[in-house]
């Protein structure tokens, strides 16, 4: 296991990706999640979304949560947007990293932002000259990456090419996100590679769905390739309200317990990543699907 990164950098997306898939829960629920995983050794957390209330009602009290959490000057907070407009609320809130999401499918763009891929990715290049010019950076998350439940496969070369308008467009970093889970380590390798040979630069982040349960390994096949940033969600919260069976994401403890087994660092406290899945279990009032929150690490032994 010598050749992959000495370390990882792991995105928190619970709080966002994970809680607006849920049925609304207090803003102070919300809070009390946040804090949690900024205590973990996380370094970078997806707060809260910027859209309209009627299409994510779970996300409607994002301002309020963003100023009741108590910021760790260690943690870097971020926000995701849909559009201009939500990316203005995100820079007047204060954010100094934006996420704006475009799919790669164009009916499921439609189903969630009600207008096609080229249409966001326009809206999205004047999105980030606002951004720049506030001196913020924007993340360009690419999602149905791996397929979309109502086109079936993207092809890699469509996948490939929205990213790349992004990137020409100035974007400061890429993600794939695998929406319904329908990735596997062959496609994974086929998507990071034609990708880094195109842009080998840019950053890249990777957001895995455990819908199929190939979302750990399709992380180790990413890590094979020298990938090194990845989403997750604490218990394995998480989903999408626009695509059909998109179970959660792979979950942060799952994530962390298997990397630092195999001697990649995350600087994450196991142990109070584990306290936080069982904080956002009790919130959300639904036995959550991480095994780790289950049978906690492999070092845990019991008494005889």
């Amino acid at each position: 296991m010598s050749d992959l990164p000495a370390s990882i950098s792991l995105r928190e997306v619970g709080p966002r990706d994970g809680l607006q898939n849920e049925a609304p829960v207090p803003t102070e629920a919300k809070v009390e999640l946040i804090d949690a995983l900024s205590k973990t050794g996380v370094r970078r957390i997806e707060a809260v979304s910027f859209v309209h209330p009627r299409a994510i009602p779970q996300m409607a009290d994002a301002d309020e949560v963003w100023r009741r959490i108590a910021r760790n000057d260690d943690v870097r907070y971020s926000a995701l947007v849909p559009n201009l407009k939500g990316a203005q609320r995100a820079l007047e809130a204060g954010f100094a990293e934006i996420e704006v999401v475009v799919s790669a499918s164009d009916t499921h763009n439609r189903r969630n932002v009600n207008r096609g891929t080229d249409e966001s990715l326009d809206d999205i290049a004047a999105l980030i000259e606002v951004a720049h010019d506030a001196g913020r950076t924007v993340q360009v998350i690419v999602s149905t990456a791996w397929g979309c439940p109502y086109e079936g496969d993207v092809p890699v070369e469509r996948v490939v090419a929205v990213a790349g308008r992004a990137v020409r467009d100035g974007a400061d970093g890429i993600s794939f996100g695998d929406t319904t889970g329908m990735a596997t380590p062959g496609r994974v390798a086929r998507v990071v590679g034609e990708f880094r040979s195109r842009h080998a630069d840019v950053p890249l982040n990777l957001h895995f769905h455990n819908t199929r349960g190939t979302g750990l390994a399709n992380v180790l096949t990413a890590l094979e390739l020298g990938v090194s940033d990845f989403d997750a969600s604490v218990g394995g919260l998480g989903g999408c309200p626009y695509a059909p069976g998109a179970t959660g994401n792979v979950a942060s403890e799952e994530l962390v317990h298997m990397v630092e087994d195999m001697g990649v660092a995350t600087g994450v406290d196991l142990d109070a990543l584990i306290d936080a899945a069982a904080t956002a279990e009790r919130i959300v009032g639904r036995t959550l699907p991480s095994q780790v929150l289950r049978a906690g690490p492999r070092t845990r032994t019991v008494t005889p």
